[in-house]
């Protein structure tokens, strides 16, 4: 027997899958990578998605695509995300629901928002305005709250479905007044929207893009912005924080994972590469027409801050006694 040459084979096959991984973290990206939004095109999701595809696309070399996989609040494509490989060739876009209220939302899940995903960056966040039809009589929060009070269960709120920004938003607002508003849910934005702006509910708290528009149009009241800082976008805005409801903070946020055991050094890549693309100005610009906010972290910075999200919901949607299926 040739000692020496069976030493050899046996030695590649020791080292033959080390060596065969550091070698396609070297090339990667060596084919085209697929970028999961879970939601139809034409929406925030799909707005996110489509401008990491760009700006992977220019400086990664290599082809970027978005596949949309809309359904059951993005819980359909985040799933489809969790049993993809972990090579880098799978991202998916996340958002505040399928990876902090889900989890606590939904009985059972056939994915783990934690286990199944490697956090990569948080990208942007998307502040929401607490707006009101002209014939509520309110101009600031305050006077919602007193009049919410005064009359328990009378007034009306515009929900796009369980577990989504516009319903948990008005949770915790509920919860953190003290009041009693009746929610009325509605089969996505649109349909909630031209209730709000007919009279047939009171009030939202709705993302920007959708309720800028129509606040600066007149044809909706603002009393005050979800997140902790004012937004740009409308910078007269009080937040709710700041207009007696102190602690108030809730944001839509996306954020870019990969699927669990992708490689460290493709994860590294990756951020590095969300970095370049999400601080050059014209992105910025770009995205502050949509209103939404860069805000990005580490993969680190974005588990906690995951985790929080996590926590927070959690006791929202146990206040309010929301369970699905």
């Amino acid at each position: 027997m040739n000692w020496k040459r069976t030493a050899t084979l046996v030695a590649l096959v020791l080292l033959g899958p080390t060596t065969m991984q550091a070698s396609a973290q070297e090339t990667y990206p060596s084919k085209s990578i697929r970028i999961i939004a879970s939601a139809p095109p034409g929406g925030a999701y799909d707005f996110v998605a489509r401008a990491l595809a760009e700006g992977l696309r220019s400086s990664m070399g290599q082809t970027v695509l978005v596949e949309n996989r809309p359904g059951a609040g993005g819980l359909i494509g985040t799933e489809a995300a969790a049993k993809s490989a972990p090579d880098g060739y799978t991202l998916v876009v996340g958002s505040t629901g399928p990876f902090s209220v889900a989890q606590s939302l939904h009985k059972k899940l056939r994915f783990d928002p934690v286990k199944d995903f490697a956090p990569i960056a948080r990208i942007v966040r998307i502040p929401s305005y607490l707006v009101v039809h002209p014939s509520v009589p309110v101009n600031n929060v305050q006077e919602l709250i007193a009049l919410a009070k005064s009359k328990p269960g009378r007034l009306t709120y515009a929900s796009t479905g369980n577990g989504l920004s516009q319903h948990t938003n008005m949770e915790l607002f509920k919860s953190m007044t003290d009041t009693f508003i009746l929610p009325v849910p509605y089969n996505g934005s649109g349909p909630a929207n031209l209730d709000l702006l007919g009279g047939q509910v009171d009030m939202m708290i709705e993302l920007g893009p959708q309720a800028i528009p129509n606040v600066k149009s007149n044809r909706l009241k603002v009393l005050a912005v979800s997140t902790p800082t004012r937004s740009a976008a409308m910078p007269d805005v009080p937040t709710i924080a700041e207009s007696g409801v102190p602690g108030f903070d809730a944001f839509t946020w996306f954020a870019l994972y990969a699927p669990a055991g992708t490689p460290q050094p493709i994860l590294d890549r990756l951020a590095a590469e969300v970095k370049k693309t999400f601080t050059k100005p014209e992105v910025i610009e770009r995205l502050a027409g949509f209103g939404a906010e860069v805000a990005l972290t580490s993969p680190e910075e974005l588990a906690a801050f995951q985790a929080a999200e996590a926590a927070k919901w959690a006791a929202v949607i146990k206040r309010a006694g929301i369970q699905l299926q």
